[in-house]
C-alpha cells in the first residue's frame, strides 16, 4: 500500500494495520472533491510566490487531466492506496514528476479531508434540497386538485373532524418546507474553508486561505486551524436534519400503508410503485413506504454513531474521524433515494375520493360543529359538548348518524335544535365554517395555496448550478 509518510518509520506496517487503517474503500468518492480542492490550492500556492507560476499552472493542468481520466474511466481508483488523498497525489507524481511533490506544500491530511467532507456535503445538501423541492411540487399538485376533496381527519387514529385531503397534504407540504429551511440554515453556517490550517496550527508559508475560499465559493475561511481539522458538527447537523426528513417521510409512509389497506381504501397505488405476494394472487403490496418507513431506523443509527465517535475527542484531529464517512454517506445515499421513489410512488398514487368522503359521513366527524350549533343558539359551550355526547350514544345504540335522527329525536335530546341543524352539520359546511388560518376551510385554502405558491416560485433549490459548478455535481 501506497503512503504519504514513512520516514519516521524504520518496519513495515502490518498488513491488517493497513487494511484496518485504510479508508480508499469508501473515501474514493470524494475525488472530484479532492481534485477540485488541490487545484484550489495549487493556484494560491502560485499566486503567493511558495510555487512559480509555471509550477502552479503545471500542478493544476495534470489535476485537470486527471479529473477527466477518472470521470472517462481511464483512471481506475484502486484500493492499493491508503485514502484518495494519496492515491491522488500518487498518480500526481508518476504524471508530472518532482512538481508533483510540491502540491503538499502548506497543506495536512487534516485540513484535506476536512475541506473535501465540506465540499461533498455542501453539494450533497443541494442535491437534497432539490429532491424535495421536486417533491414539493408533487404535494402541490395534490394540494390544488384536492381542495373539494373532503375527507376525516384523526386524532389517536380515530375520526376527529371532517377536512379536506389539500389540508390533509398541506401538513406535509409544511413539514418539508422545514426541512428545506434546516438544509439552507446547515449550509449557510458550514460553508467556510478549512484549507490552510495544516495539521492543527496553520504554517508557516505565506498562505492566502482567503483566497482558496473565495475560489471554491465559501463565505470565508474558518477562524481557528484547531476548530478547522476537527470540526464536524456541520456534518452531525446534516445527519439532523435527514433524520427530520426520514421522519416526515416515515410519518407520510405509514399513512399511506394505512390508507392503502382494505379497511381504508383510500389510495390506489400505481402498480409500478408495489409488489405482490408469492403465495397471495390478490396482494398489492406497499412496499416502497414501508422500506422508507424502515430506512429511517438506519438514518437515526448514523446520527447516533456520529455523535457517540464525537463525544469524547481532545482536540484537534484524531483517527476516530475517519468514521464519519461511511455512516454519513450511506445516509446521505438513503434519504436521497427515498425521497426519489417516494416523490414518484406518490406522484403516480390516485385518491379515491368517493371513499374518502363515504368515511368522513361516519364516526360523527360533525359531533364538533353540532356542539357549535347549540353554542350558536345560546348554549354553553361546556353544557353544548355534554348534550352532543348524549346524543352521539344515542346514535350508537340506534346504529344512526347525527344526521340520519329526525328532528323530533333531537328535540328530545335538546329543544334547540331545529331545522336548520341538518345544513349546519353537512360535511361542506363543517369544513368552510373553518376559516382561520391554517384552517381546511375555503377561505383559508385559498389564502394558503397563494403561499405556497409564491414559495415554490421564489425559494428554488439552493443555489444548485452554482455548487454544481464547484464541485462537479452528477
Amino acid at each position: 500500500m501506497a503512503n504519504l509518510w514513512g520516514g519516521r518509520f524504520t518496519r513495515q506496517t502490518d498488513e491488517l494495520v493497513n487494511d484496518f487503517n485504510a479508508s480508499i474503500s469508501f473515501d474514493k468518492r470524494l475525488y472530484r472533491e479532492d481534485i477540485t480542492g488541490s487545484m484550489a490550492h495549487a493556484a494560491m500556492l502560485g499566486e503567493t510566490k511558495v510555487l512559480t507560476k509555471g509550477e502552479s499552472e503545471e500542478i493544476i493542468n495534470a489535476l485537470n487531466t486527471m479529473l477527466r481520466d477518472i470521470d472517462e474511466g481511464r483512471l481506475a481508483i484502486t484500493d492499493d492506496y491508503e485514502d484518495i488523498h494519496s492515491f491522488v497525489e500518487a498518480k500526481l507524481i508518476e504524471r508530472i514528476g518532482d512538481t508533483g511533490k510540491k502540491l503538499h506544500t502548506g497543506r495536512s491530511r487534516n485540513d484535506q479531508v476536512a475541506l473535501d467532507m465540506k465540499l461533498y456535503t455542501r453539494r450533497t445538501i443541494a442535491d437534497t434540497d432539490a429532491l424535495l423541492y421536486e417533491l414539493l411540487r408533487v404535494l402541490e399538485k395534490i394540494i390544488v386538485s384536492g381542495t373539494e376533496t373532503v375527507m376525516p381527519g384523526f386524532t389517536h387514529l380515530q375520526k376527529a373532524q371532517p377536512l379536506t385531503l389539500a389540508h390533509h397534504i398541506s401538513a406535509y407540504f409544511e413539514m418539508f418546507r422545514r426541512d428545506r429551511e434546516r438544509l439552507i440554515d446547515t449550509f449557510e453556517r458550514m460553508n467556510y474553508s478549512p484549507l490552510g490550517s495544516g495539521a492543527l496550527a496553520g504554517t508557516t508559508y505565506p498562505l492566502d486561505r482567503e483566497m482558496v475560499a473565495k475560489e471554491l465559493k465559501f463565505k470565508g475561511a474558518t477562524a481557528n486551524s484547531m476548530d478547522s481539522v476537527s470540526d464536524r458538527d456541520y456534518l452531525i447537523e446534516y445527519l439532523s436534519d435527514l433524520s427530520l426528513i426520514m421522519m416526515h417521510l416515515s410519518r407520510f409512509s405509514e399513512e399511506i400503508i394505512i390508507w392503502n389497506s382494505d379497511e381504508y381504501r383510500f389510495i390506489e397505488l400505481d402498480d409500478t410503485y408495489s409488489t405482490g405476494s408469492s403465495i397471495m394472487p390478490q396482494k398489492k403490496n406497499p412496499d416502497i413506504a414501508e422500506l422508507v418507513r424502515g430506512k429511517t431506523g438506519r438514518v437515526y443509527g448514523a446520527l447516533v454513531s456520529l455523535l457517540t465517535t464525537m463525544k469524547a475527542l481532545p482536540l484537534a484531529y484524531d483517527k476516530d474521524m475517519q468514521e464519519d464517512k461511511e455512516v454519513a454517506f450511506d445516509s446521505i445515499d438513503t434519504v436521497q433515494n427515498c425521497i426519489r421513489l417516494f416523490t414518484g410512488m406518490l406522484d403516480a398514487t390516485r385518491f379515491n375520493e368517493e371513499m374518502m368522503r363515504f368515511s368522513a359521513s361516519g364516526g360523527f366527524t360533525n359531533a364538533t360543529d353540532a356542539a357549535d350549533y347549540l353554542v350558536r343558539k345560546g348554549v354553553p359551550f361546556r353544557d353544548a359538548h355534554g348534550i352532543i355526547g348524549r346524543l352521539v350514544l344515542y346514535c350508537i345504540d340506534n346504529k344512526k348518524t347525527i344526521d340520519d335522527c329526525t328532528l323530533d329525536e333531537l328535540k328530545s335530546i335538546d329543544e334547540n335544535f331545529d331545522e336548520d341543524i341538518y345544513g349546519e352539520i353537512s360535511l361542506k359546511t363543517c369544513v368552510d365554517r373553518r376559516v382561520t388560518k391554517g384552517a381546511p376551510g375555503e377561505k383559508a385554502m385559498k389564502e394558503y395555496l397563494s403561499d405556497i405558491r409564491n414559495y415554490m416560485e421564489k425559494n428554488t433549490p439552493i443555489s444548485i448550478q452554482e455548487i454544481k459548478l464547484i464541485s462537479g455535481g452528477n
